[in-house]
C-alpha cells in the first residue's frame, strides 16, 4: 500500500524534504513506518524518540495499523513556551468550572489561522455580547530577544487542516470546561516581526474568573498540542524553537512507543 508522509519543523531539515511517499505491506503499522526511517533516515533519528504521529489528521499510537492512501505526519514538539506553574486564579475560578451556559460551540469564523496581521481590538470586539460581563483577552507577541540574542523576526509553520481541527476541540473543550459563552482562537503562521502579535485567545463570559481561566487553559493548551512551529531568526543564524513535551492525553502517539519496533520487509521510498 502507499502512504504519504509529512515532515514537519527540524523534521523537514533533518530529512531535507517536507514528504515522502513510501510503499509498505498490506498489514503495516505506524511502529514499521518508524522503523524505516529510523534505518534509512539516520538523520532523523535523535529528533524521533521526542516526536508524535498522526494519521488523517488525528495523533495515533505507533500500534496504529494504516491503510491505503494514509497521510502520516511525523510531528516534532510544537511552538511550546515557558507557562509559569503558578495557578492562583485556575484554583479559584474551580468552582466556576462547568458545563456551558448558552453556546454549544464558538463562533466558527473565529477560530482560523491566517496569514495577516491580526487586529486584536477587531476581534474582541466581534466576540462581545451584551449579557458578557468580562472579555479576557491574551495575545502572543514578537519579543526582541531569545537564548541570549537578538532576534530579527519569527518565522510560523503548520500543519494547517490537523492545527485548525485541534483548535476547534480546544473550543469546544473550553466551553464544556468553563462557565464561558463563546471563545476566539486565531493563530498566524508565516514571517512576523517585531511586535506583531502570533496568537490570539479571547473568552467572552458573564464573569472574570471563569474567563480568565478559560483563556490561560486555552492557550496553554494549544502551546503544548497544536502542531504550529515558530522558527528563530537572528543576526548569526535560525533556529527551531524546544517545545514542551506532549502532554499525557497524546504521549501514546509519542514516537518512543515504536522506539523497538521491528520493520516488516519490503518497505521502499519514491
Amino acid at each position: 500500500m502507499q502512504i504519504r508522509v509529512l515532515f514537519f519543523g527540524m523534521l523537514a531539515d533533518a530529512a531535507g524534504r517536507h514528504s515522502d511517499r513510501i510503499t509498505l505491506p498490506a498489514d503495516a503499522s505506524l511502529a514499521d513506518l518508524v522503523a524505516h526511517y529510523r534505518q534509512n533516515a539516520p538523520a532523523l533519528a535523535k529528533y524521533l524518540p521526542s516526536s508524535a504521529l498522526s494519521v488523517n489528521q488525528e495523533y495515533a499510537h505507533p500500534s496504529h495499523r494504516l491503510r491505503d492512501n494514509d497521510e502520516v505526519a511525523l510531528l516534532p514538539p510544537v511552538s511550546g513556551g515557558s507557562p509559569s506553574r503558578d495557578h492562583e486564579f485556575t484554583t479559584a475560578a474551580a468552582a466556576e468550572q462547568t458545563t456551558a451556559v448558552s453556546s454549544p460551540t464558538a463562533t466558527a469564523n473565529l477560530i482560523r489561522i491566517t496569514h495577516e496581521k491580526i487586529d486584536s481590538q477587531k476581534i474582541a470586539d466581534s466576540l462581545k455580547r451584551p449579557s458578557d460581563g468580562a472579555c479576557a483577552i491574551f495575545e502572543g507577541i514578537v519579543r526582541d530577544h531569545s537564548r541570549g540574542r537578538r532576534t530579527l523576526y519569527l518565522d510560523y509553520e503548520a500543519y494547517e487542516p490537523m492545527a485548525l481541527k485541534q483548535m476547534q476541540q480546544l473550543a469546544a473543550q473550553a466551553l464544556q470546561k468553563f462557565r464561558v459563552r463563546d471563545v476566539a482562537i486565531i493563530h498566524r503562521l508565516g514571517r512576523l516581526e517585531i511586535g506583531e502579535t502570533s496568537v490570539l485567545i479571547a473568552v467572552a463570559s458573564a464573569h472574570r474568573i471563569a474567563a480568565f481561566a478559560a483563556c490561560r487553559w486555552i492557550i496553554d493548551t494549544l502551546k503544548q498540542t497544536v502542531p504550529i512551529w515558530k522558527k528563530e531568526y537572528f543576526q548569526d543564524g535560525a533556529v527551531w524553537a524546544d517545545g514542551e513535551p506532549f502532554p499525557a492525553e497524546i504521549s501514546g502517539a509519542n514516537i518512543s512507543g515504536a522506539k523497538n519496533a521491528d520493520c516488516n520487509p519490503p518497505i521502499a521510498s519514491k
